[in-house]
């Protein structure tokens, strides 16, 4: 009799964001002619640059001549790609990372997920709350956590992100093994300064502990000050991987590519207490699971590290910081108190209310979708999250909606 593995029966019914659909499939049918404005879940919704179209069509011409035909490519990441990566996002910010640390892949929901896959079974795993839900979920599959009980999965350490401490939580009370971070924040937009990280990155040290540091909306920040890289902080490399992604910043959402960086240095131990490299394992986790992002892809990808690809690239981070800065604006007038939307592309509003009751309202009276922040942890109830990622037309007709609603 084959068997299922059990730890997905821990889980919750659905993901939330299927949650959010089944709820506006079902407002659809009732209202057929109600006109829903998205401001949910964080995709994009402005055209690639220019530059990666180009550099795609170039690609595939290539692809289309035996002299220029590509087929596997190296699982890591095409040399181009990954030496302006290291260049452009990390060194020339200071930060000591080498193209050979640097893994390309298809997305960065996808590399902090399988992450833990390399890090024993009985870690300890340290959350912020809220949080991004695969952190959690794919802790709670690998078998590290107990049952869901009171919004939180049992074993678990919650690190509670609150409007009290600026959404940045403090250092945990006990021992952790591994420590997922986020900044700017998903789904608060919070961001941490310089000074806060180095305290996470001295307890890391101290405690033989690695972050897992989620640094996709990095393109956001406008405070120069904030630090764009954990790899900014002394002693970093060694206690600390990286996430980056194309998607939000360069509308790869639906291509494709982002990366992950694993320094050298980065240690952790077996039960002898013998160290290990986690650029190794994770490398070899690389190249046994995944066989690269398509050539093409990585083209259109080098290509925002041109002149004219970061002039685009800034275009389209200016235009949704526009609608974040409009939302703040206006959800501020409206007598609510707000988090995010200046150094990030979400809003995280206190509705001082149930946040699955104000996302209904939202849909309902004003046929505008958000996130109810309970979806991202006991800490996030009360809360909903607002995205900026839409045209700029509709959110301004969005707002205009919520407005005329009665809280």
């Amino acid at each position: 009799m084959v068997r299922i593995n059990e730890h997905y029966l821990k889980l919750q019914a659905s993901y939330l964001f299927s949650d959010i659909a089944k709820r506006i499939s079902a407002f659809q049918k009732a209202h057929p002619d109600r006109e829903i404005i998205r401001l949910g879940i964080g995709d994009v919704t402005r055209p690639l640059p220019y530059v990666c179209i180009e550099a795609f069509h170039r690609a595939v011409d290539e692809m289309a001549r035996e002299s220029t035909f590509r087929g596997y490519g190296p699982e890591q990441g095409y040399a181009f790609l990954r030496e302006k990566i290291a260049a452009q996002d990390f060194q020339a910010r200071g930060a000591d990372i080498s193209a050979d640390e640097i893994f390309v892949s298809d997305g960065a929901k996808c590399d902090t997920g399988n992450i833990q896959e390399i890090f024993a079974a009985d870690a300890k795993i340290a959350v912020p709350d809220p949080v991004y839900p695969v952190y959690a979920d794919t802790n709670v599959m690998a078998g590290r956590t107990g049952v869901f009980a009171d919004g939180r999965y049992e074993n678990l350490v919650y690190m509670d992100s609150t409007k009290e401490n600026g959404f940045v939580p403090s250092l945990p009370q006990q021992p952790v093994d591994l420590i997922y971070l986020c900044f700017p924040n998903n789904p608060t937009g919070a961001t941490i300064t310089k000074a806060q990280l180095k305290t996470w990155v001295d307890f890391a040290r101290e405690n033989k502990a690695v972050i897992l540091f989620d640094a996709a909306y990095e393109r956001f920040i406008q405070d120069d000050s904030l630090p764009r890289s954990i790899y900014e902080i002394e002693g970093a490399r060694e206690v600390a991987i990286e996430f980056r992604s194309f998607s939000k910043t360069a509308g790869f959402t639906g291509t494709r590519c982002a990366y992950t960086v694993v320094p050298e240095t980065c240690m952790a131990y077996d039960s002898s207490g013998g160290k290990h490299s986690l650029r190794n394992l994770w490398n070899r986790r690389h190249t046994t699971k995944f066989n690269s992002v398509s050539y093409p892809v990585q083209r259109a990808a080098e290509a925002i590290y041109s002149d004219e690809g970061k002039a685009q690239v800034q275009d389209l981070i200016d235009y949704y910081m526009k609608n974040a800065a409009v939302i703040r604006e206006e959800m501020t007038a409206l007598g609510f108190d707000v988090a995010g939307g200046e150094n990030a592309p979400y809003i995280w509003v206190d509705g001082k209310t149930d946040s699955w009751k104000f996302f209904d309202m939202l849909l309902e009276k004003a046929g505008v979708v958000c996130t109810p922040g309970a979806g991202f942890g006991k800490c996030g109830e009360g809360f909903i999250r607002i995205s900026a990622f839409n045209t700029f037309e509709n959110v301004r007709k969005a707002l205009k909606k919520i407005r005329e609603v009665k809280f």
